[in-house]
């Protein structure tokens, strides 16, 4: 089984902090949970990342567990790199979706 390097944009990272904090601020510890989880998912991006279904054009979705959040990203086969490209709340409109993930 090949392996994946995980690379995650930058804005992917403001994102996780913003929601990190709401989270915080709704519950205490909420937030930091919501954090652990996402990063321990995406780096796991890294094993099989097409067990994961095409949502649109060629980007795929991972449903972080327990949030209704879904990471979005792409799978460059010939760097072998799976580029996160955003992290969403699933109740987002679509066409964010496309905004977020527009440079592919």
């Amino acid at each position: 089984m090949d392996k994946y390097k995980v690379q995650i944009e930058p804005e992917v990272l403001v994102d996780i902090q913003e929601i990190t904090d709401w989270y915080n601020e709704a519950k205490a510890g909420l937030g930091t949970r919501f954090q652990r989880t996402a990063i321990i998912q995406i780096n796991s991006l890294n094993k099989e990342p097409h067990i994961y279904a095409v949502r649109y054009r060629e980007i795929r979705c991972m449903v972080i567990e327990k949030f209704p959040y879904m990471t979005h990203f792409y799978i460059n086969e010939g760097s072998k790199t799976v580029e996160v490209l955003a992290v969403i709340s699933t109740s987002r409109n679509p066409k964010i979706w496309l905004e977020k993930t527009s440079k592919h």
